[in-house]
């Protein structure tokens, strides 16, 4: 029967630990490092180590990129932490109020783009006057009338 070793809670974790008990590709925590949402340090043999901290602001990366966030947003939100400590429920708490304005703006812009969709007879024109979906203001009119977006070449 094999030994099981105790985690060593202390202990740096390998790309592929990381990897594992993230559900995270490796190529998604080099894009992640790339970008500035994580960090790693290098060994004497070139290998990536990451502290445990790293588990849970991938977690919260994750949680951000299912909600729509921009991992640019993700990152600028991320620099308020403090580095080396694993996120808390206090912080969480900040991130989620960060987005909340941000996720009712969308919600409504969704709402409102659902209710003007049975206006819109499909017809593919986009100057109508009351396409208000792909022709807002109906500024397509001043070049004439047709679909100048669907047929920019005048080919079928």
């Amino acid at each position: 029967m094999p030994t099981i070793k105790p985690i060593n809670r202390h202990q740096p974790l390998s790309v592929g630990e990381v990897s594992r008990r993230s559900g995270v590709a490796v190529s998604a925590l080099h894009f992640y490092e790339q970008k500035g949402l994580i960090h790693s340090w290098r060994t004497d043999g070139n290998q990536r180590r990451y502290h445990r901290d790293v588990l849970r602001r991938i977690a919260v990366i994750k949680v951000a990129q299912r909600l729509g966030i921009p991992l640019a947003e993700i990152a600028s939100a991320l620099e308020t932490l403090p580095e080396g400590r694993t996120v808390t429920a206090d912080d969480w708490q900040q991130l989620s109020n960060r987005w909340r304005a941000e996720l009712d703006d969308r919600i409504d812009k969704l709402c409102r783009l659902r209710d003007q969709l049975t206006d819109c007879i499909g017809c593919g024109c986009l100057s109508v006057d009351a396409c208000r979906l792909r022709n807002p203001s109906d500024a397509l009119a001043e070049d004439g009338s047709g679909p100048r977006l669907l047929d920019p070449d005048g080919r079928d």
